[in-house]
């Protein structure tokens, strides 16, 4: 019996925020994903990566600053090194954690590259703060090539960058051979390396991509059965940390929407799930999305947790 598809998008409570607690992270995190693949499920596994690739982009810059010689890394290669080994550490955990259980299916990293729109509205208002902290006169160096910096009070400045919406990703079709030969995949970590295509050359991007927004985009190509994603809170709630703090098992798409217009949803936290959430959902109607931690998945998998939502 063919298994259904479940696109999986891993938060950072799944991956930790220094080398070596991902170390350790990921192994809890290999059983989590071990126990979804044996609920009959094939999956396609995204992941965040913020603070892998601000620790990428500091340590390049530093390099460049203490040897001159040294040219600048872009984003776009921080964010691909930052895909190489965090999809390493999950590959090689969730294959042991597989293989102790007696499973021997193949699982894989695609180095994944995502279309970005070079005029979207984000390029003209970046928003997401990358790297160390810098004094007044390198901040001055980054504007004078264009980059975009933040001043935080009393601490310094800092690079900030894009987040533009996805387009298309560009190994789909490798993807999906690997997905539809039941391999556990590993694609589009960090929302996936942002590329601009001009006509059949592809630019790096000085952008990052939303996780959540790709891992929607990830479920609709693959027209994937369930989405589930993986966060720091066992369900959605409404009121989130207030004294009227109410969890919601389930919520239709209509609700959801509801919930958005009445500024329910945190935006650097909560709303961009709901948002993916949504997509996939009006792309494939039949699909169901789960939004849970790590530690509550296989509950939530069986009904018994979790926040489910549906068109």
């Amino acid at each position: 019996m063919k298994k259904k598809k479940a696109v999986v998008s891993l938060g950072h409570e799944a991956l930790g925020y220094t080398t070596t607690e991902q170390w350790d992270a990921v192994k809890k995190t290999a059983k989590a994903l071990a126990d979804l693949s044996q609920s009959d499920y094939q999956l396609t596994i995204t992941h965040s990566n913020g603070p892998q690739v601000s620790m990428i982009h500091k340590a390049m810059t530093e390099l460049r600053r203490v040897n001159p010689g040294y040219t600048p890394v872009p984003m776009c290669v921080c964010s691909a090194m930052s895909q190489g080994y965090v999809g390493y550490d999950i590959q090689n955990s969730l294959r042991s954690e597989l293989l102790g259980r007696g499973i021997s299916t193949p699982v894989s990293t695609v180095l994944t590259q995502v279309t970005v729109d070079p005029y979207d509205e984000a390029f003209y208002e970046p928003n997401k703060i990358i790297g160390r902290y810098m004094t007044k006169e390198e901040a001055d160096v980054e504007i004078s090539k264009g980059n975009y910096v933040t001043e935080e009070q009393g601490k310094g400045f800092r690079r900030i960058v894009a987040a533009p919406k996805p387009l298309d990703i560009v190994e789909i079709d490798t993807i999906r051979t690997l997905a539809d030969a039941g391999q556990v995949v590993i694609a589009c970590g960090g929302g996936g390396i942002p590329v601009i295509e001009q006509q059949h050359i592809l630019k790096g991007a000085s952008a990052v991509i939303e996780k959540d927004s790709i891992a929607g985009k990830l479920a609709m190509d693959l027209h994937a059965d369930l989405l589930i994603i993986l966060t720091s809170v066992e369900q959605v709630y409404l009121h989130y940390g207030t004294k009227n703090q109410e969890s919601i098992h389930t919520m239709t798409v209509s609700e959801a929407k509801h919930h958005i217009a009445g500024k329910q949803f945190g935006q650097g936290d909560m709303l961009p799930k709901i948002e993916a959430a949504i997509a996939y959902l009006e792309k494939i109607p039949e699909g169901k999305v789960i939004i849970t931690s790590i530690a509550h998945a296989l509950e939530a998998l069986k009904g018994k947790t979790g926040t489910v939502i549906t068109i």
